[in-house]
């Protein structure tokens, strides 16, 4: 049985940008994605925490989800995402165990389910350079949730929260101000993606064995900034 290798839907789905650069990925894999100088800023969990609890304090107001929703279809409930140690899929023909972690799933009446992530950032439809990504890791979701027996996916989506950044003119100031502080408000934009699972996840799967079964470190791409910065640190230590 091949080694089981373990990587996020998040990460495999590097492999769909068209410029990723293959001696970067490789050293990501070999690391476990495990990478240095990273810092993530925590206000953008705090932000998609908050558009969860939103999300949820609507349906147990009102019954129903809030109205930028709408596209996705008659929603019965929004059910708990698992816990990360128990959202997994662990593919032993490949050798890969499968992970990570949807921001909000939602029971259709039908009886199927949506999957959906947040994006806290501007919505400029077609010309998010990360949309493959997005793409890959929404259906690996769909994939994990599937291949668990949870239920039917009928739907992956985008939801972006955008922050409205305009000065608000002087009639509508009053309704922001605070006094502790002010309001921003945020509009959201739902995006649906290609839902295929099987076809999209499977093949960059495969792809990701063999690069690591062929065990050698593939040329960087021409021009690869973090190619150029990790040769300028080696070269520190000379």
């Amino acid at each position: 049985m091949n080694e089981i290798l373990k990587i996020s839907a998040k990460n495999l789905g590097i492999l769909a940008l068209k410029d990723h650069c293959p001696r970067c990925f490789y050293l990501k894999l070999k690391m476990g994605f495990r990478i240095p100088y990273q810092i993530f800023p925590g206000i953008f969990s705090t932000i998609d925490s908050y558009s969860k609890k939103i999300t949820w304090s609507h349906f147990a107001k009102h019954d129903k989800a809030p109205a930028w929703f709408g596209k996705i279809g008659k929603c019965r409930r929004v059910i708990p995402v698992p816990h990360h140690s128990k959202f997994y899929y662990i593919d032993e023909q490949l050798g890969f165990r499968l992970t990570g972690l949807p921001d909000e799933i939602v029971e259709l009446e039908d009886g199927t389910y949506v999957i959906i992530d947040y994006k806290t950032s501007r919505y400029t439809n077609n010309q998010d350079h990360l949309l493959p990504i997005y793409k890959v890791q929404l259906n690996g979701y769909a994939h994990i949730f599937q291949k668990l027996g949870m239920g039917k996916v009928s739907g992956i989506y985008l939801l972006y929260y955008e922050p409205q950044g305009q000065a608000p003119v002087e009639r509508d100031v009053d309704e922001l101000i605070r006094q502790d502080g002010f309001v921003m408000p945020f509009t959201a934009h739902l995006k649906r993606l290609e839902l295929n699972p099987e076809g999209i996840v499977n093949p960059l799967l495969k792809r990701v064995r063999k690069i690591w079964d062929k065990g050698q470190v593939p040329q960087a791409n021409e021009g690869c900034k973090d190619c150029q910065m990790l040769e300028q640190m080696m070269k520190l230590r000379k």
